[in-house]
């Protein structure tokens, strides 16, 4: 899977800044460093080196550090030109490496060669894209937990209990003929409980950093003027939504991403829901629909006083994602609070003077499953979470299939296969290029 070829990328984000970096990682970063600043530094010392072209023009003048592979990030001979952080210098920098033996990096590539080269396991080559992308200081720390290597760590102790019970498992097919049958053995049972219950606690710590990563999607829906708007602005924190009297003011959908006790929300104020014959606003009514369709958690504003019973005006109501929110209790002369209507959470606030925002703010972690402890989670994806089921259904089928040596030694097999899929034991190239090819270019 690993080629010869050398790569270049700018590794610092686009415009203009006051360092810009370029890397270069392969097997021509000697010939590339000769080429632009004369020869490679010493390394892991940073250096002031002038940077030239091919032509001899010097095109910038900067610090120059070479990490000799394979102790370096990618595990190859990588060299480092910082420079200054304008995007035209950068890019004679990176012309300069490539017209010298180098080639345009692919997304991801430096992060997919350190783990072709057994720098980083695929789970770790994941949270680096996870620490960039982290939008709230939780998001930071817990995908900087999994890529120091503690969700790989305690998915690679799983896989050891697994590999032990494989060995009581295959001892008792190898030794069939014996008087002595290993499956009788309590302990076999034990060991395969145990290994289902690291899977079970694994699953809840990487669902909960699954939830960091992802967000929730948060729609706020109601009729015209119960104060959609107005939440919305209270909730960001800003004038991201207009506000007036009339009804149909906001005919379209407004997102806006907030963090909520450190887990990223996206909040949607939506268009109210009633019957029109405006054909602009049924559209945002229509996007409302939609909306209210594919979200994490739906909060149905009403006005205070007004009756829970009547949902006509909120199609695809759920239970289990809906939190009730009785607005404008300032015109009321109530008190913020927060109850239960039918099992369903019921908050009575005031949009417009902020009372009662903290209850709702707790009310949306619940309702999108977050589960606050003084541990962080491991930042975690979808494909983590499915292996972990499907790790766990397979142990569970064991337990079920115990009196069948082969079927039991089958589904052990199967089961720690599926949990070397997290860090990428057992991957398919496609796989690969499908989570490398969503990296940022130069990283």
């Amino acid at each position: 899977m690993l080629n010869n070829e050398t790569i270049a990328a700018i590794a610092t984000p686009p415009g203009t800044g006051g360092i810009g970096v370029v890397r270069v990682s392969g097997k021509k970063t000697r010939i590339i460093a000769k080429h632009i600043i004369d020869g490679l530094p010493p390394k892991r010392t940073a250096v002031i080196r002038t940077f030239v072209n091919g032509a001899g023009e010097a095109l910038d003048s900067g610090l120059a550090v070479y990490f000799q592979g394979p102790n370096s990030y990618t595990g190859e001979d990588v060299l480092e030109l910082q420079g200054h952080g304008g995007p035209g210098v950068l890019r004679l920098i990176l012309r300069a490496c490539i017209d010298a033996g180098a080639r345009l990096a692919e997304p991801g590539e430096f992060t997919k060669r350190a783990y072709l080269n057994s720098k980083l396991d695929l789970a770790q080559a994941e949270s680096v894209a996870d620490l960039i992308g982290a939008s709230s200081e939780a998001a930071v720390l817990s995908a900087h937990r999994s890529l120091s290597g503690e969700f790989s760590t305690r998915t690679e102790q799983i896989k050891t209990e697994l590999i032990e019970a494989r060995v009581f498992v295959e001892a008792a097919i190898d030794f069939s003929e014996e008087e002595i049958d290993f499956l009788k053995d309590e302990s076999v049972k034990d060991r395969l409980n145990g290994v289902h219950l690291s899977l079970v606690q694994l699953r809840e710590q990487a669902t909960q950093g699954n939830l960091l990563r992802e967000g929730a999607k948060v729609v706020l829906a109601g009729e015209p003027n119960v104060g959609k708007s107005t939440l919305m602005n209270r909730l960001s924190e800003e004038e991201t939504s207009i506000v007036t009297q009339y009804a149909g003011t906001t005919r379209d959908s407004i997102e806006r991403q907030i963090i909520v006790g450190g887990m990223p929300m996206l909040i949607i104020d939506t268009a109210g829901l009633r019957r029109s014959d405006d054909p602009i606003e049924s559209m945002g009514i229509q996007r409302t629909l939609d909306h209210l369709k594919d979200a994490d958690v739906i909060v149905d504003i009403r006005e205070a006083g007004s009756d829970l019973g009547a949902r006509a005006s909120m199609p695809h109501f759920a239970e289990n994602k809906s939190i009730v929110v009785f607005n404008k209790i300032d015109l009321k002369g109530q008190s913020a609070s927060l109850n239960e209507r039918g099992g369903i959470p019921a908050v009575n606030l005031s949009a417009k003077t902020g009372a009662g925002i903290e209850i709702l703010k707790e009310c949306l972690l619940e309702k999108a499953g977050v589960r606050l402890s003084e541990e962080m989670p491991f930042m975690a994806r979808e494909r983590h979470l499915n292996a972990l089921d499907r790790a766990a259904a397979h142990v569970t089928a064991a337990l079920i299939n115990i009196g069948t040596i082969e079927l039991c030694a089958e589904e052990l097999r199967v089961a720690q296969n599926a949990i070397s899929e997290i860090t990428g034991e057992f991957v398919a190239d496609d796989l690969l290029g499908e989570i490398f090819s969503n990296f940022c270019v130069g990283k």
